[in-house]
């Protein structure tokens, strides 16, 4: 059984950083990949960001290109997002997810995933 748990969600001005963080139990995750969506009010789940197993590679949409970073410590378990100027279009619940499956590719829809986390919620006022 995995459990993937996020936290570090919060409220936060416009401008400012937050840090999430995404710590997998029951199985360990240094074999996935490892990816951070989010989805707002009334839309539909959108790909954040994700790191190979090694966090060699990452992949970014390009809203977030320049203010996320995504990061992992495979010795704890954890997959970490950095957000910096953070914008109120930025304002969701966030989610981790684990791509058990290795590919060539970069996953980027929600359907390559297989684990998900409950999600934290990240509100950015103007």
């Amino acid at each position: 059984q995995v459990q993937l748990v996020e936290s570090g969600g919060g409220l936060v001005q416009a401008g400012g950083s937050l840090t999430l963080s995404c710590a997998a139990s029951g199985r360990t995750v240094i074999s996935w990949t490892m990816g951070w969506f989010r989805q707002a009010p009334g839309k539909e789940r959108e790909f954040v960001a994700a790191i190979s197993r090694r966090g060699i590679r990452t992949s970014y949409v390009d809203s977030v290109k320049g203010r996320f970073t995504i990061s992992r410590e495979n010795a704890k378990n954890t997959v970490y997002l950095q957000m910096a100027s953070l914008k109120p279009e930025d304002t969701a619940v966030y989610y981790c997810a684990a791509d058990v499956e290795y590919t060539t590719t970069m996953p980027v829809l929600s359907r390559e995933y297989d684990y998900w986390g409950q999600g934290t919620q990240v509100t950015v006022s103007s």
